[in-house]
């Protein structure tokens, strides 16, 4: 049968454009299975189609970066790049740094942060891929790609410090000698963010005051609080017993929250976590107790608290107030603002917590409640939360310690410490309750038994400081 030119033509020109750009057919046989289709190989990386190293040096084929543009040739496959040719379209930009998809982000970026150097938003979530944060660290690819950091690793230096938390303190996340100070000046710190002070040393809350006189109407608050009533550790072992920290971070995604006094309510972003520990061992949806949160950022060394918390159905956050602090700075809260506690102070920094019981001390005051309180507040705190006027009933702010005579060597070792903790700081009214509860961090490893031996400390033998003149330092 005799074919016309045009056909001969047209057959011709199909078999040299199966040569030149080989069909999709073609290109998804990869018969040695490294990533490579076959035409890929014979064609441009001019590797063996049945070797996944031809010559044998332990890199594989696809790894390899013959032309040296940083570009492996499983990147140069994907950027549709020559991988024999460091700019294959001879423009005077390498072929690592073009963007073919326009998305700001380089072919070199782009196998980072596992995205398609020719598509822009890779997984159709109508965010374009430079703005996705792949490695869910607060930087989004692009900034990744500004930075030098890895898009794909949350800490690209590898010392402990999240990319974005070098970010904020000012150092260099891609180098492990660069990061922020783990100096906290001898301040309490918390398991989880060392580099975090729990309030400044020279803060009123991790000063001692059993050098400090006793109040001259110690006795009268006493008694209004009560005598005979043991001292009860408001904790335990028990997960819904107690008031749990969530140690978060800056890439920890923050939530707006609606509030109730939201006059007083700080309203910034709150790095809930998606799993939050509430107190009362809930997640967000249940309606018994204080249900604070509390949430420490180890990268801003910034801490975030909130009260009666509670999260809809839809999964949008209320509570009934919210307050934030720099543990690095001693400021305090405007003067009349609540927080999450009733005397508008910060909840954590006066928790008794397990590592310190374990470690052998506990170098700040406690926090502790009652039920009868004066409308005032002393120093630090900056809100009050009662109706009398009473001078019988003590102020938010007060400070109470238990007496230097009292004999504390009967006690376990750990209740010891409290104890002692007790004489050296003291412990400060912050919120309304029931009287002499002293509030901790719920941990199993505390012993039940052990805390209870306190309850044998009662208002007799406890006193009111005189804390005149105690401030903040500078």
């Amino acid at each position: 049968m005799r074919v016309s030119l045009g056909v001969r033509r047209a057959l011709m020109a199909a078999v040299l454009l199966a040569i030149v750009l080989p069909s999709a057919a073609q290109a998804a046989t990869d018969t040695d299975k490294d990533g490579l289709p076959d035409s890929f190989e014979r064609y441009r990386s001019r590797t063996s189609v049945t070797s996944k190293d031809t010559d044998r040096d332990g890199v594989s084929d696809a790894k390899e970066d013959p032309d040296g543009d940083r570009l492996t040739n499983r990147d140069e496959y994907l950027s549709e790049t020559h991988p024999q040719k460091p700019d294959s379209d001879a423009d005077g930009t390498t072929d690592d740094l073009e963007d073919p998809d326009r998305d700001g982000l380089w072919n070199w970026s782009e196998p980072r942060a596992v995205v398609h150097p020719r598509k822009s938003d890779t997984d159709g979530d109508r965010i374009s891929d430079a703005k996705e944060d792949r490695d869910k660290d607060g930087l989004s690819n692009l900034n990744e790609q500004n930075r030098g950091t890895h898009p794909n690793k949350v800490d690209t230096d590898g010392d402990g410090f999240t990319d974005k938390g070098e970010v904020l303190a000012g150092t260099d996340p891609r180098d492990p000698a660069s990061h922020p100070s783990t100096s906290t000046g001898g301040a309490p710190t918390l398991p989880g963010a060392p580099g975090c002070p729990v309030f400044p040393a020279s803060n009123v809350w991790n000063q001692r005051v059993d050098a400090r006189p006793k109040a001259t109407n110690s006795a009268t608050l006493i008694a209004t609080i009560g005598l005979d009533r043991g001292l009860h550790m408001d904790f335990g072992s028990y997960a819904g017993y107690g008031i749990p920290i969530n140690v978060v971070s800056a890439a920890t995604p923050r939530s707006t929250v609606a509030f109730e006094y939201d006059d007083e309510s700080d309203h910034v972003g709150y790095p809930i976590p998606s799993s939050p520990k509430i107190e009362g061992n809930g997640d967000g949806t249940e309606t018994s107790g204080d249900r604070h949160l509390l949430m420490l950022d180890k990268d801003a060394c910034r801490l975030y608290e909130l009260f009666a918390t509670h999260r809809t159905s839809g999964g949008a956050w209320s509570a009934g107030s919210g307050a934030t602090w720099d543990l690095r700075s001693n400021a305090l809260r405007p003067d009349g603002w609540t927080s999450a506690d009733a005397a508008g102070l910060p909840i954590l920094p006066g928790l008794v917590r397990y590592d310190e019981v374990a470690a052998g001390e506990i170098a700040h005051a406690l926090r502790f409640t009652t039920n009868l309180t004066r409308k005032a507040h002393i120093f630090p705190a900056r809100h009050d939360a009662s109706s009398s006027t009473d001078a019988a009933r003590p102020p938010m702010g007060l400070r109470v310690r238990l007496e230097a005579s009292y004999d504390t060597s009967g006690f376990s070792p750990q209740a010891r410490v409290i104890a002692e903790a007790l004489k050296r700081y003291g412990m400060i009214l912050a919120d309304n309750g029931s009287p002499w509860y002293i509030s901790g961090q719920s941990d199993s490893r505390f012993d039940d038994d052990v805390l209870h031996e306190l309850d044998v400390i009662t208002g007799r033998d406890l006193e009111v400081v005189d804390t005149s003149g105690l401030v903040n330092g500078p």
